[in-house]
């Protein structure tokens, strides 16, 4: 029932965002299938070790700062249809102080996370509930295009009396907070096959978990992983974008994930409307 009211809810404002784009002309968003070696998500390795494919779209409410994501993640191997995720996310995004060296753009979210195969059983679901506060400042630092963000989260479960709450096996919960801090560089190459301007996006991540164990596992109160990546973009054709990353983490707590080291590849095609 509770999986049938958000994909109807999904449905109904996507129908909404389309019917107001007939008439305005200025609904945007893109279409992307991304496909990854590992699902590492937060330092937890979800399909343990095994490769996954992560469609998803995102529509950008006729530039009102308002939007809707909605991403699949499905393991590439029948042992983890339980853990087949859908997440539904509304959020509103922004800037103040633009043309200032504190310039801050922020996002706000809401994320429902749904299991379909076990949300149906009160006891047994694994449903997710997450409130995300993103910010970044692209003008804080000398150097063009570094740029430092931090993201509040706060998870729970969907239901106190599940699995992944009161009810867990380990004694755990996975209601608590998470601190993640971003570091991303666009860095500027010629490209030595095609001698065109390209752009390299380091990236590098670090996560203090504050407890939150999101299959209800008894999580330490530390850092728990560094993630350092790069990717580039290639356009394929008007709108339509291939991205292919690699990514390693550097695990620091065995509570979220006994691998000290996990490394993964992650490829994405993008349509941009």
């Amino acid at each position: 029932m509770k999986k049938g009211i958000l994909l109807g809810t999904v449905v109904f404002l996507a129908w909404v965002s389309l019917s107001y784009a007939v008439e305005l002309g200025d609904l945007h968003g893109s279409i992307d299938v991304t496909y990854s070696s590992k699902y590492i998500w937060r330092g937890f390795d979800i399909y343990d070790d095994k490769s996954a494919i992560h469609p998803s779209i995102d529509l950008d409410l006729f530039g009102t700062g308002f939007g809707i994501n909605v991403v699949a993640h499905r393991a590439n191997s029948d042992e983890f249809e339980n853990g087949e995720r859908w997440d539904y996310s509304p959020y509103y995004l922004g800037s103040l102080f633009q043309d200032e060296i504190y310039a801050t753009n922020y996002r706000f979210a809401y994320v429902y996370y749904n299991y379909p195969d076990t949300s149906a059983h009160t006891t047994k679901s694994t449903d997710l509930q997450e409130l995300q506060a993103l910010f970044s400042w692209p003008n804080i630092f000398p150097v063009k295009g570094l740029v430092p963000s931090y993201v509040l989260v706060k998870l729970w479960p969907s239901n106190s009396g599940t699995i992944v709450g009161a009810n867990s096996a380990s004694g755990g919960t996975a209601s608590g907070w998470a601190h993640i801090f971003m570091l991303d560089y666009g860095l500027p190459i010629i490209c030595p096959v095609t001698n065109m301007e390209r752009t390299l996006n380091l990236h590098s991540e670090f996560i203090y978990n504050d407890g939150v164990g999101p299959n209800g596992a008894n999580v330490d109160h530390d850092w728990s992983d560094a993630v350092f990546g790069i990717s580039t973009n290639f356009d394929l054709a008007d709108n339509l974008v291939f991205t292919p990353g690699i990514y390693h983490q550097i695990t620091m707590d065995d509570s979220v994930n006994n691998d000290k080291d996990e490394t993964w590849v992650s490829l994405s095609m993008t349509y941009k409307f």
